[in-house]
């Protein structure tokens, strides 16, 4: 690698490590207030948000990262332009195509990071988020038994306990139900217990209050009650396996859809299929943000007002990439023998860069015409 390929590398690797911080930063902290949210809501600690914040994050660097490597593209190459070091090395003979090549090491080595992240760690993360969620979810303690904070399990019931002995007796009980159109009830009582019978589970309350109120009339009704039996199975929600999900599944596995797979999933063979080549066509794509960067700010050479213009039509391009994403996903997964149409994006973004790169090459396409010759 010549010297100058080192150095517009280096460039390259230090402001994708900068961009690929701050936008995974974003998307983390957006991700994180909402998992705060539904965590802290169902009484969880602030362990359990730790674990799966970590657990989201390689899904979230993912997504980040094709979007640095191109912010990454365009910022060196337009520095680099405007503090005319593009256009001194063009000057010695480099062409387009020559100055595109440490763009390309570039692009090869956010692909080689992209894979990792595909292939290994995105599945795996996925399949922990799931179990731990199933963990949760089982969890009834955690759920809906938690001293000192106001519950809501599900909407229109409000939980409150005061304590919990350490023989599970739970201590200051309220309970309100408003779920009914025709009348809400609020339980009080001082002390109560759960109890199992089979599937169901029901909270046993003693020496309590039942406070009804018909929404009709506004009248209010009261009963004392020395013990009273609530059904809470309700209101605890169980999650019964039902088989992994496409992003938990290796790579391997989406590429040859058994139709024992296809029952556990619940997805169609041309979606399982479709998915395992998304995987290899998102990687390629992290190559291809990175060239259109580069390659959309060559086409026009140096101008002193800047590349503001090519800049605008890189992010364009970019929208036309994903546009054929969509529309490829969309035909793989409509017909699995159409599974090659998830790699549209990445052959119309390498057409694409061809294209800029051979456009760069001819700058005179650019320059306005005079009769008698070419404007200067």
């Amino acid at each position: 690698m010549g010297r100058f390929d080192r150095y517009l590398l280096s460039q390259l690797m230090m402001l994708f490590g900068f961009f690929s911080l701050v936008l995974v930063m974003v998307y983390w902290i957006n991700k994180a207030v909402v998992l705060f949210d539904q965590l802290i809501a169902d009484g969880q600690s602030a362990a359990v948000f730790v674990e799966f914040t970590a657990l989201s994050l390689p899904s979230v660097i993912r997504l980040a990262l094709p979007l640095a490597a191109f912010a990454a593209a365009v910022y060196v190459t337009n520095r680099m332009t405007t503090d005319s070091e593009l256009v001194v090395v063009q000057a010695t003979g480099y062409s387009p195509f020559r100055l595109a090549r440490p763009v390309l090491y570039f692009g090869i080595i956010v692909a080689v990071l992209m894979s990792v992240l595909m292939h290994l760690l995105v599945p795996l993360s996925n399949a922990r988020l799931s179990e731990r969620q199933a963990d949760i979810a089982e969890n009834m303690t955690a759920r809906l038994l938690t001293p000192g904070q106001f519950i809501e399990p599900v909407g229109g019931v409000t939980f409150y306990i005061r304590d919990i002995t350490e023989t599970g007796e739970l201590l200051d009980i309220f309970v309100s139900d408003t779920r009914s159109a025709e009348e809400q009830v609020t339980y009080t009582a001082s002390r109560a217990f759960l109890l199992r019978q089979g599937d169901e589970t029901h909270l046993v309350m003693i020496d309590g209050m039942a406070q009804t109120l018909r929404r009709d009339d506004k009248r209010l009704f009261t009963t004392s009650f020395t013990d009273l039996a609530y059904d809470i199975t309700d209101l605890i929600t169980r999650r019964h396996s039902t088989g992994r999900r496409a992003g938990e599944l290796s790579t391997w596995e989406l590429l040859r859809p058994t139709p024992a797979l296809v029952a556990e999933t619940g997805q169609s063979a041309a979606r399982l299929l479709s998915s395992g080549h998304d995987r290899f066509s998102q990687a390629f794509l992290g190559m291809v943000a990175a060239l259109l960067g580069f390659a959309a700010l060559m086409v026009g050479g140096f101008s002193r007002f800047g590349v503001w213009r090519q800049i605008v039509a890189a992010i364009g391009l970019i929208v036309v990439v994903k546009a054929v994403e969509t529309a490829g996903l969309n035909m793989a997964r409509a017909n699995e023998t159409l599974w090659f149409a998830t790699y549209l994006p990445v052959l119309a973004g390498a057409l694409i860069v061809w294209a800029l790169l051979f456009a760069a090459t001819r700058p005179y396409l650019f320059k306005r015409r005079i009769k008698g010759g070419v404007a200067p």
